[in-house]
């Protein structure tokens, strides 16, 4: 995989905060790291995103419904 331009959420605050990660690959999808944990790598889609963050601000916990509850981190 080639390198990743990781850009830190406006949300985040300083270094020494839960910092969130966001990174697009050349084919589209998107890699999410915290700065804690930087090694754990989260691979999803746009779609699967803008769906978390609509559930979240209108107050819901969503789960879709092929949710497996097993670690879906990627490593590099």
């Amino acid at each position: 995989m080639p390198q990743l331009s990781w850009q830190k959420s406006s949300f985040s605050g300083d270094e020494n905060n839960s910092c969130l990660y966001l990174a697009a690959t050349p084919d589209g999808t998107l890699r999410l790291r915290e700065n804690d944990t930087p090694d754990e790598i989260i691979a999803t889609t746009p779609a699967r995103l803008g769906h978390l963050i609509r559930s979240l601000k209108a107050g819901r916990s969503p789960r879709p419904p092929h949710a497996t509850g097993h670690n879906n981190s990627v490593r590099d």
